[in-house]
């Protein structure tokens, strides 16, 4: 699952209503290109960033090989994206988070391997590798989002702490970083449960799926990792019950917090009011296989398998999202804060080059892991439910994790065994 702040800004827009009004009922007609050649109709989730929607008609219109249409798709995008798969009159090219294993394995998205044939090695590991399937490229990422620790640097100076390069090490600065006004970290409102997912497994040097498809976490690090984010909850040195979630950064800049987890979209408004009083981080390695963990995730272009003009669209989206470097850097950062997926592309761009963008890029690329394609929703279900109770409720990791992977060896028998 792809956790960006376009997509928060848009879940947020659908709840308000305030984009439906302008958006809702867009067929997408009137908003073609200038080219000749097949129509192509290309799909794009409502993202809640200002411009971010002329700039995608802008790329379509500069096409001269085709007509493209591009609709904005207000509402549930990814179930809409679902059904439409499955007829004949879906989009030619679309966004997703994913493509999904059921829409792999269910022939509804092309191969788009030969797309990226010179220019593979370009584009970030970490994003690209939940677009493979079967030795296969099956997206394009668009746009990197990731997440990561910001700190008050004053706090933890006038504390005598250093930066946290250990879970434990964090545990201990929240602790002492809590007072009467200020609480030490802000995980989310459900004390990290929602928001971290298993980047604490990758933290302790463990995945959630491994390279040959098994459950990556049946070590007792796993449940050494998670008690300690319990112990964050049960010391009270997190914060809850904020006026805004993790993906705000206010509580940070409030003084609420002496640190939160957030996301790269945050950085440009707490560079604005914290100036050089802030640092950023992974999330901190824990024991002695551990390794600092950077959760990151990327929309990607697909296509179609069921498209009347295949080969058309394709084309485009070897076009638009391969050959077209500038465009592909003006939509990472000119409607907020991303980085592009070319590694090219994020070294080069101003924007990142330096302070704490330049060390978010670094932490990326050096660190960065998404959420494997193989974990199914049913998987992270599972495994959700049970971090929420092990955080929240104090039960026990090594029984928690020993239910979710029977859940997990079951789900991944059955999706492995699976064929088109």
């Amino acid at each position: 699952m792809t956790i960006s702040r376009r997509a928060l800004l848009a879940a947020g827009a659908v709840a308000g209503g305030g984009l439906l009004t302008a958006c809702g009922g867009n067929t997408g007609r009137g908003d073609g290109g200038g080219g000749s050649g097949p129509a192509l109709s290309q799909w794009y989730h409502q993202y809640g960033e200002p411009g971010t929607e002329q700039a995608v008609k802008r790329y379509a219109a500069a096409y001269e090989k085709a007509r493209v249409t591009v609709q904005w798709r207000p509402g549930d995008y990814d179930r809409q994206t679902a059904a439409a798969l499955l007829t004949d009159s879906g989009p030619d090219v679309f966004e997703v988070d994913g493509p999904t294993l059921d829409q792999i394995q269910g022939g509804q998205v092309a191969d788009l391997t030969a797309l990226l044939a010179g220019v593979e090695d370009d584009f970030n590991p970490a994003v690209l590798a939940p677009k493979k399937y079967d030795g296969k490229i099956w997206g394009v990422p668009q746009v990197v989002d990731m997440q990561m620790l910001y700190y008050r640097k004053s706090l933890l100076k006038d504390a005598g702490l250093e930066p946290p390069g250990t879970l434990d090490a964090l545990v201990d600065a929240a602790k002492k970083l809590t007072t009467r006004k200020t609480k030490g970290l802000f995980l989310g409102n459900d004390g990290g449960a929602g928001v971290l997912g298993g980047t604490p497994l990758y933290a302790a040097g463990l995945q959630l799926v491994t390279d040959d498809g098994r459950p990556g976490f049946d070590d007792p690090a796993a449940a050494r990792a998670l008690a300690k984010i319990h112990r964050l909850y049960a010391d009270r040195s997190l914060l809850l019950g904020a006026p805004a979630d993790w993906s705000d950064p206010s509580a940070f800049l409030q003084g609420l917090t002496a640190m939160q987890w957030s996301g790269l979209w945050a950085l440009p408004q707490v560079q604005k009011e914290l100036g050089d009083d802030f640092g950023v981080l992974p999330f901190p390695k824990d024991g002695p296989a551990g390794r600092p963990a950077v959760p990151v995730g990327a929309y990607a272009a697909a296509v179609s398998a069921r498209g009347r003009n295949r080969e058309a669209a394709e084309a485009y989206v070897k076009w638009l999202w391969v050959e077209r470097t500038d465009d592909q850097e003006d939509f990472a950062l000119s409607y907020g804060f991303h980085i592009p997926a070319r590694i090219s592309l994020a070294k080069k761009a101003a924007k990142l080059r330096t302070g704490a963008a330049a060390e978010a890029v670094r932490l990326t690329t050096d660190h960065g892991h998404a959420e494997p394609l193989l974990w199914t929703p049913a998987a992270r279900t599972a495994y959700q439910d049970a971090l929420s109770r092990i955080i929240k409720d104090g039960a026990d990791p090594d029984a928690e994790l020993r239910s979710v992977l029977r859940k997990v060896t079951a789900e991944l028998d059955r999706v492995r065994n699976r064929k088109p």
